[in-house]
C-alpha cells in the first residue's frame, strides 16, 4: 500500500495529443479490436487463487471492464480482490490515475500511468493499454487484460471467498452461455463499436443490421423469462448489461447505433431496470464517467469535445418483471 500515492497531471490534450489505439481496419473500412497481450489464467500453478493477492485496474466508463467490477460485486469479493478506479478522460497517456468524482491514486503501486503496469511486465511494451487489468502483487506484474478471462476467473476460482449460493457460470450451463455470450460479443458488445468506428457505408451497415438484428431476439427471448437463462443472473446477463447500460446515452448517438433506442424495446428495456435495481449493477454504473469518455475521447467522432445533457432516462421506473 503506498501511503501518500502520486497522481498523474491534469488531462491536456494540447500537450499529449489523443490516445491512439492500436487496432486495425478491414480493407471493407471494418473495425477490428486490437489483439489483449496479457492472457494468464488464475489457476493451481503460477497464478493461485488467494485473497489479497490480486488487484483490478478499471475504468467505470469501460464496458470491458465492468463486468469485472460487476461480477466482483455479485460475488462479494471486495475484499478478496482489491481495486482501483482511473480518470474516465484520456490524452495522449492513455488511462491515468488523478483525483476526482469516482476515481483516484494507485494505492497499491503508485503508478501515475497504467502504462507504467504494463511496461513493468514487459519492458518496451507498445501495444494497446486497455481495461481491465488484473495485477499479481506476488510477482508485481500483469495477469491479464484479456477481458472475457478476469470475470470468469472471478466466478470460478475464488469460491471459497465468494458468497454462498452465487454461481455466475454454472457448469450445467456453460455450454448455453458460451454459445450465447459468442454471439452478443460479436454482434452486441462489439457490434456497437464496429458502427461507431466503422470507416465506410458498407461497414456500418452490416454492424448495425447484425446489432439490431441480435437486440430483436433477445426482446423475444427476454419475453418468457426474467434472465438470459430463465430465473438465475449468469455471466451472460453480466456481459449484455454492460452495453444496454451504455445504450441510449452513447452507443444510440455517439455510435450511430441508432434504428431503436433501448427504451424501444419493452423487454429489454424492463430486464435492464430489473438488473439496474441489484446493486452490483446500478451501484457500479456511473453516467458521469460513462458519457465524459466517450464523448470526451474520440475526436474523430465527435471533435468539439461536448458531453450531451441527455438523455433524460427513469433507470428506477417499475418493471415488472418479478412475475416472470
Amino acid at each position: 500500500m503506498t501511503p501518500t500515492a502520486p497522481v498523474a497531471s491534469p488531462v491536456d490534450f494540447a500537450a499529449h495529443g489523443d490516445y491512439t489505439v492500436k487496432a486495425a481496419t478491414r480493407p471493407d473500412g471494418s473495425f477490428v479490436r486490437p489483439l489483449y497481450r496479457f492472457q494468464g489464467r488464475i489457476s493451481g500453478s503460477g497464478f493461485p487463487a488467494e485473497p489479497g493477492r490480486y488487484h483490478l485496474y478499471v475504468s467505470l466508463a469501460c464496458p470491458w471492464a465492468h463486468r469485472s467490477v460487476i461480477a466482483r460485486s455479485l460475488l462479494g469479493l471486495e475484499d478478496v480482490v482489491t481495486m482501483s478506479v482511473v480518470d474516465p478522460v484520456r490524452d495522449g497517456r492513455g488511462w491515468a490515475f488523478r483525483h476526482g468524482p469516482g476515481h483516484g491514486p494507485d494505492e497499491v503501486n503508485g503508478f501515475r500511468l497504467l502504462r507504467e503496469a504494463y511496461e513493468a511486465t514487459e519492458p518496451g511494451y507498445d501495444g494497446h493499454v486497455s481495461v481491465p487489468v488484473l495485477w499479481d502483487r506476488v510477482t508485481g506484474r500483469i495477469v491479464s487484460n484479456n477481458f472475457p478471462d478476469i470475470s470468469i476467473d472471478l466466478a470460478t476460482r475464488f469460491g471459497a471467498w465468494a458468497k454462498p449460493g452465487v454461481d455466475l457460470y454454472p457448469a450445467a450451463l456453460r455450454g448455453e452461455i458460451d454459445a450465447l455470450n459468442e454471439r452478443v460479443y460479436t454482434t452486441v458488445n462489439n457490434g456497437v463499436y464496429r458502427c461507431g468506428f466503422a470507416e465506410s457505408q458498407e461497414a456500418y451497415g452490416t454492424a448495425v443490421t447484425a446489432l439490431f438484428d441480435t437486440l430483436d431476439e433477445l426482446e423475444q427471448r427476454l419475453a418468457s423469462r426474467r434472465y438470459l437463462l430463465g430465473d438465475r443472473i449468469t455471466e451472460a446477463d453480466v456481459r449484455l448489461w454492460v452495453t444496454l447500460a451504455r445504450f441510449d446515452a452513447v452507443y444510440f448517438g455517439h455510435f450511430k447505433a441508432n434504428l431503436r433506442r433501448l427504451t424501444d424495446y419493452p423487454n429489454l428495456w424492463g430486464y435492464a431496470r430489473d438488473l439496474y435495481r441489484i446493486p452490483a449493477f446500478g451501484g457500479t454504473t456511473d453516467f458521469d464517467h460513462i458519457k465524459r469518455h466517450y464523448y470526451g475521447t474520440h475526436p474523430r467522432i465527435n471533435p468539439s469535445r461536448i458531453v450531451p445533457a441527455g438523455p433524460l432516462i427513469d433507470w428506477t421506473a417499475p418493471h415488472g418483471r418479478d412475475t416472470l
